[in-house]
């Protein structure tokens, strides 16, 4: 069975870069029917707060990437305490004291020798006396992972082959001052313990696999398929890592943003397909293919997003939407009549506010010096009496009789005047939602 997993730290909000691994991840799963793991990675109890691990759960249910199972990190400590006693028995872990200031001295002096700047493990070097002489003077050290100088290659599904010599990278710290298990020792436990086959990710990343794939092993583990997609761009190509706060998901939910048009836009993007909406999941999972994936970086723009909400809301019936419209005040006797009044004129659900307003306060005119004169003319035309939607014919081929006016030059000034706006609805079915007509005090 293929089974993969998303593991954010909830110690912020899911923005769009972590929305793209959680896609991959999900729909990779879907696709053949396997397993969905949602994982908590709460090993900082300093950093991790419940009220993020609720806003993830609520940004994946909102998108529908419903997982099958819940995990959390921090209920499986002795597994990764077990682990560690594997790896130290098999001499794979070893102790080391050095302060941030000395390992940032040491980085110095090999960039300036002209060397890479990797840990010289001086700390395998030490006595017991010498490290018990540390212990004392600065308390318990970090615990780092013996690499094997060795190439590590692998074949990513995303970008072909892919080689590391490990002899160029520092050996990782698995084991913080505190105690605490880093993300590198944690991830690879749960990846072998929950069986997972898959693991997409940001291609900043890549480095850290080599890594992953020597604890693998060392832990008598087998590895699991990798893919690495590209980084987040904004439209100028510069990396997007720094105003993904500003792109949180929840934040685009406020602004209106329906959640197949964000699926589908990142479904697509860093393809060569184009970017098409799907209305269902399944036309989602059945359109995915991994491999249509490219290396190039990848350039997310917020405002392609708007388009294609509007597109999506277009498809949908008043039943999908009348309790939105009910909490933006629209009342239940006239709300299926605005919602398809304006429904093909909207980019987001927030935009119906804006028509509402027109609708039931009035617009502010909007008309042309050389239209004014027109404009007076047409008003003291309009038809007494209930408004429906042939009032709106009626009222222009009358006004066309008497004025000589036709086409843009008859209709245009006429729907400025109403509405304010120079595109909106058909003005058949505005007419009889138009509880006030401001232009009205314009010319009387």
């Amino acid at each position: 069975m293929t089974i993969t997993r998303f593991a954010p730290s909830p110690t912020g909000y899911l923005h769009v870069g972590n929305l793209r691994t959680a896609l991959m991840n999900f729909l990779i799963a879907r696709k053949v029917g396997g397993c969905f793991i949602l994982r908590i990675d709460d090993t900082d109890p300093n950093r991790s707060q419940e009220s993020y691990v609720k806003a993830i759960q609520e940004d994946l249910d909102w998108l529908g990437l419903h997982w099958n199972r819940l995990e959390r990190q921090s209920d499986r400590l002795d597994k990764y305490y077990n682990s560690v006693s594997d790896l130290r028995n098999n001499d794979r872990l070893y102790e080391a004291f050095e302060t941030s200031t000395e390992l940032e001295l040491k980085r110095k002096k090999q960039l300036n020798a002209g060397q890479p700047p990797v840990y010289d493990r001086s700390a395998l070097k030490l006595t017991e006396k010498e490290q018990h002489s540390f212990r004392q003077e600065r308390g318990n050290g970090v615990w780092r992972f013996k690499l094997d100088h060795q190439r590590i290659t692998w074949c990513d599904q995303i970008l072909g082959d892919l080689s590391i010599d490990c002899s160029s990278v520092s050996d990782p710290v698995l084991i913080r001052q505190d105690g605490q298990f880093l993300y590198t020792l944690a991830s690879v436990v749960d990846d072998l313990d929950m069986g997972i086959t898959h693991v997409v990710r940001g291609s900043d990343h890549v480095t850290n696999t080599a890594i992953q794939v020597q604890i693998i092993k060392a832990l008598g583990g087998d590895v699991p398929q990798f893919a690495h997609h590209s980084l987040l761009t904004d439209t100028r190509g510069d990396a997007l890592a720094k105003r993904l706060g500003t792109l949180a998901l929840r934040d685009l939910r406020k602004k209106g943003i329906e959640p197949m048009a964000l699926l589908s836009l990142l479904a697509r993007l860093g393809t060569s397909k184009p970017v098409e909406l799907r209305t269902s999941m399944d036309e989602l999972i059945d359109g995915f293919c991994l491999s249509e994936f490219g290396t190039s970086s990848t350039k997310f723009d917020e405002s392609d997003l708007y388009p294609l909400t509007g597109r999506y809301l277009q498809t949908l019936p008043f039943s999908a939407v009348s309790s939105d419209l009910s909490a933006l005040g629209i009342p239940s006797s006239v709300a299926e009549q605005v919602w398809y009044a304006v429904r093909n004129n909207i980019e987001t659900l927030n935009d119906v506010r804006f028509w509402w307003a027109i609708f039931q306060d009035g617009a502010e005119p909007l008309i042309d010096d050389r239209d004014r004169t027109f404009i007076c003319q047409a008003i003291k035309l309009l038809p007494s009496g209930p408004v429906d939607n042939n009032t709106w014919k009626l009222w222009t081929d009358l006004v066309k009789s008497e004025t000589g006016r036709k086409g843009r030059e008859l209709f245009m000034p006429l729907r400025k005047a109403l509405t304010g706006q120079s595109h909106g609805p058909d003005m058949s079915i505005v007419m009889p939602l138009l509880h006030v007509i401001k232009v009205r005090d314009l010319v009387e």
